[in-house]
């Protein structure tokens, strides 16, 4: 994933999306030092003068006052998204496969029957990604409290997904890969 994929562009304009390559040994400095990296390109894309992403107590990335934004990886690619104004943001990009196992844990019936292929567009990795995005989205704020990341509900209206938990919503974007599934939530 080297160009801002179409997904970024349909989920907001002002969104701007950071790559960077995870380096060997591909160990959580690594991929911490690519998030930070792909944060800083994100950010400056997006017109931030600053571009340090320094880390909460809590592990969560501390993004420049009015650049909201959100980072994540796998052990081979870091990505960050910034949009300037949101409330919050969520990304995340799965390389796993879902076994039906974990789908079926992770995933409600309804979920499954109306959003796994072939009734729906997606695969398990695609709402296991829109789940993780959304999580990230919704629980940044700290408003909802404690809760899980399979919890939340995802449905699909006219051709767009939404996630909900605890009577808040949000928007989530995704963009399936051959080796993994791009996913982007946008609180507002």
């Amino acid at each position: 994933m080297t160009a801002e994929p179409a997904v970024l562009r349909n989920a907001a304009p002002e969104m701007s999306m950071g790559t960077s390559p995870v380096p060997p040994p591909h160990g959580p400095a690594e991929q911490f030092a690519a998030g930070r990296r792909a944060a800083a390109a994100a950010l400056a894309a997006a017109g931030s003068i600053e571009r340090t992403v320094p880390r909460a107590r809590d592990g969560r990335p501390l993004f420049p006052r009015g650049f909201t934004g959100s980072i994540s990886h796998t052990d081979r690619l870091a990505v960050a998204v910034v949009a300037p104004g949101a409330e919050a943001v969520g990304v995340d990009i799965e390389p796993a496969t879902i076994t039906s196992r974990t789908a079926a844990f992770i995933l409600r019936e309804r979920e499954r029957r109306l959003l796994l292929a072939p009734a729906g567009p997606y695969t398990a990795r695609d709402l296991f990604a829109a789940k993780e995005a959304a999580f990230k989205a919704m629980n940044c704020l700290g408003t909802l409290g404690e809760f899980l990341f399979w919890q939340i509900r995802l449905s699909r209206s006219g051709g767009a997904l939404t996630a909900a938990y605890g009577g808040e919503s949000v928007p989530v974007w995704i963009r399936p890969e051959a080796d993994h599934s791009f996913a982007v939530a946008i609180r507002r």
